[in-house]
């Protein structure tokens, strides 16, 4: 895909890729080619990737039944 411009989130390289969730114009740093998507979308969608302030041992696996505890 050729895009032009600054990666919209080091705002310094030369964008090479748009993220597949975002549209985000993003750089080979901050583009995850195996996934399609830039850095920013790629951590979202990963959770526990680059985000240290994440729960380690947190249960995110779900399905669509809605659980309350009181």
């Amino acid at each position: 895909m050729s895009v032009s411009g600054l990666c919209q989130i080091c705002e310094s390289r030369p964008a090479e890729e748009r993220c597949e969730n975002c549209g985000t114009l993003a750089c080979e740093q901050h583009y995850e080619r195996a996934m399609g998507l830039c850095a920013d979308c790629a951590t979202q969608a990963q959770p526990g990737m680059g985000d240290s302030e994440s729960e380690p041992n947190v249960d995110t696996s779900h399905d669509d039944v809605d659980v309350n505890r009181f």
